[in-house]
């Protein structure tokens, strides 16, 4: 399905689609609490994509142990997700969504480790993880 179809899909369709968690964070924005998604054990080799749409946005060598109780990554796979202003707090900090569907993800800061020195701070149930050995 190509980008601006999956952007078309209507709220009552998404809920349809998502479980009440997954709806609230990749279309209303919301955080999940820190440390309740088990993708941030994850260690398998694989990749991690939109719980909405499905697109790949990271690869489990870009996935690392941040201590923030979120699934973080050093860096995204081109392409794949865009970025906006989030003015929600009392700061700016940089909101990052799917570039397919336009679901939330999470946040980027510059805080992370070499070589990138980011951290893509995603919610885990806007994910779901496809793991390598699934695909043979």
């Amino acid at each position: 399905m190509p980008a601006k179809d999956w952007q078309s899909i209507s709220n009552d369709e998404w809920k349809e689609r998502l479980d009440k968690d997954a709806f609230n964070i990749l279309r209303k924005e919301a955080t999940e609490r820190p440390f309740s998604s088990s993708l941030n054990n994850e260690k398998r080799v694989g990749w991690f994509a939109c719980a909405g749409c499905g697109q790949i946005l990271f690869t489990s060598s870009q996935k690392y142990d941040s201590g923030t109780g979120w699934p973080s990554f050093v860096d995204a796979i081109p392409g794949r997700l865009e970025t906006k202003p989030d003015r929600t707090l009392f700061y700016t900090r940089t909101e990052y969504h799917c570039s397919r569907c336009g679901g939330h993800q999470g946040h980027v800061f510059d805080d992370g480790p070499a070589p990138t020195g980011k951290r893509w701070c995603n919610n885990g149930d806007a994910l779901v993880f496809v793991p390598e050995d699934s695909l043979t």
